[in-house]
C-alpha cells in the first residue's frame, strides 16, 4: 500500500472518532457541564450540522490552493476545537467549540477524498479511495468504543485523544504528501445538482437515513444505561459490536449491490432498519439482548452508505465529485437532524422511546425511496459542474 495514504486515513480516522464518540460520554458530559442529556446531545448536532453547511462553501473558497495545506489548516482547526472541548468549563465554551471543530473537519476531511484521488494512478483510484474511506469504518469499529472506554474515568480525555490523533496525522501529511492542486469549483458549480431532482431525492435519502438512526444513536449511552448498568466498559463492548456490526454491512453491501441493485438493497436495509427501530424498547433493557441488537443494527445501517454512493456514480457520473461531497454533507446534515429531533423529543418520550421516534423518520425515508423507485429512470443532466 501507498504509504502516503496512512496520514490520510489517519485523518479520516480521527474525524470520524470524533464525530460520533460523544454519544456514549452524554451521561458524564451532562454532569460534568450540569445540563440534561438532550442538552448534551446538542454538541453532536452542532458538529455535524456545521460540517453540513460549512464543506461546500469552504470547498470552493479553498479550491485554488494547495489541498496538502488546506487540510494541514484544517487539521490544526480540528485540533484547536477539540483542546477547547476538552478544557470547556461551560455548555456555551463546549458548544463554541464543537462548532470550531466542525469548521475544521469540513476543512480537512474532503481534502483526504481529493488529494488520495488526485495521488492515485488511474487504474488504482478506486483502492487508494476506499482506504482513505476507510478510516471512517475503522473510526466505528474501534475509535468510538475505545473512545468511550478512555471517557469512563474523565470524558475530557477522549478529546484530547483525539486532538492527538489529528496532531499525528497532520505530522504524516507535512512529510509525506507532495503539494497537491486540483481545477477551481465554483459554489454554483458545486451546488448546481441540487436543480436535478433525481439527485436531490437520493440527498435526501442519506439524510433520512442517517437522521432515522442517529435519533437512537446520539443517545445510545443513556438508551443503555440499564442494559449495562452505567458501566463504561459494558458499553465500550456493546459500541465495539455495532462497529463489527458496520465493518460487516460494509463489506456484504459491496456484493449485494451487484446482486440485487442499489434501489432494493437500499430499500431492503431501510425496511430492517425501521423493524429495528420499533423493537429498540424490547432490547435495550438486558446486555444479552442489546449486544446482537447493536451488531445487526450497525450492520444494517452501513448497509444503505454504499448503494447511495453508488446511484450517484451510476446515475450522474459527470458530477460524482462534487455529488460525492453533497452526499457527505447530506450525511452529516442527518446526523444534526437526528440529534436535534431526538433531543426534542425526550420532552415527551422516555431515552427508551427515541427508537420509534427514528422509525417514523425512516418510514419517510422509505417513501422517498420507494417513489423513486416507481418513477422514471432520468436523462443524465448535462456536464454542469
Amino acid at each position: 500500500m501507498d504509504r502516503r495514504l496512512l496520514p490520510l486515513a489517519a485523518s479520516a480516522f480521527a474525524i470520524g472518532t470524533d464525530a460520533f464518540v460523544i454519544a456514549g460520554l452524554l451521561p458524564e458530559v451532562g454532569a460534568d457541564l450540569d445540563i440534561t442529556t438532550a442538552a448534551a446531545g446538542q454538541l453532536i448536532t452542532v458538529f455535524s450540522l456545521t460540517y453540513a453547511l460549512a464543506a461546500p462553501v469552504i470547498g470552493t473558497l479553498t479550491s485554488s490552493f494547495d489541498r496538502r495545506k488546506v487540510i494541514l489548516f484544517g487539521l490544526a482547526v480540528f485540533v484547536a476545537g477539540n483542546v477547547v472541548t476538552a478544557v470547556a468549563d461551560s455548555f456555551a465554551l463546549a458548544l463554541v467549540a464543537r462548532v470550531v471543530t466542525g469548521l475544521g473537519a469540513a476543512t480537512a476531511s474532503p481534502q483526504g477524498t481529493a488529494i488520495a484521488a488526485a495521488i492515485a494512478p488511474p487504474e488504482r483510484r478506486g483502492r487508494y479511495l476506499a482506504v482513505v474511506t476507510g478510516g471512517l469504518t475503522v473510526a466505528s469499529v474501534l475509535g468510538v468504543p475505545l473512545g468511550t472506554l478512555i471517557g469512563a474515568a474523565d470524558w475530557r480525555l477522549t478529546l484530547w485523544t483525539v486532538a492527538g490523533l489529528g496532531v499525528l496525522a497532520a505530522i504524516g501529511i507535512a512529510v509525506w504528501l507532495p503539494p497537491t492542486s486540483a481545477p477551481a469549483i465554483s459554489l454554483a458549480a458545486r451546488l448546481a445538482p441540487l436543480r436535478d431532482r433525481t439527485a436531490l431525492g437520493i440527498l435526501a435519502t442519506t439524510a433520512l437515513v442517517l437522521a432515522a438512526g442517529y435519533t437512537f444513536n446520539t443517545y445510545v449511552g443513556a438508551i443503555l444505561e440499564e442494559a449495562t448498568g452505567g458501566s463504561e466498559a459494558l458499553l465500550t463492548v456493546v459500541l465495539f459490536a455495532s462497529g463489527v456490526g458496520a465493518l460487516v454491512g460494509n463489506l456484504l453491501a459491496g456484493r449485494l449491490v451487484d446482486r440485487l441493485g442499489p434501489e432494493r438493497l437500499l430499500l431492503a436495509a431501510q425496511i430492517a432498519t425501521t423493524v429495528l427501530l420499533v423493537a429498540t424498547p424490547l432490547a435495550v433493557h438486558s446486555l444479552a439482548v442489546a449486544i446482537p441488537f447493536s451488531a445487526v443494527f450497525g450492520a444494517v445501517g452501513w448497509m444503505m452508505i454504499v448503494p447511495q454512493q453508488h446511484r450517484l456514480v451510476t446515475r450522474f457520473p459527470e458530477a460524482v465529485s462534487v455529488l460525492i461531497g453533497l452526499n457527505a454533507s447530506a450525511l452529516y446534515g442527518g446526523v444534526a437532524l437526528g440529534g436535534f429531533i431526538g433531543g426534542a423529543a425526550l420532552n415527551w418520550v422516555p431515552v427508551t422511546g427515541l427508537g420509534l421516534v427514528g422509525a417514523v423518520i425512516s418510514l419517510a425515508g422509505i417513501v422517498v425511496t420507494a417513489a423513486m423507485i416507481r418513477a422514471p429512470k432520468p436523462v443524465p443532466s448535462p456536464a454542469a459542474v
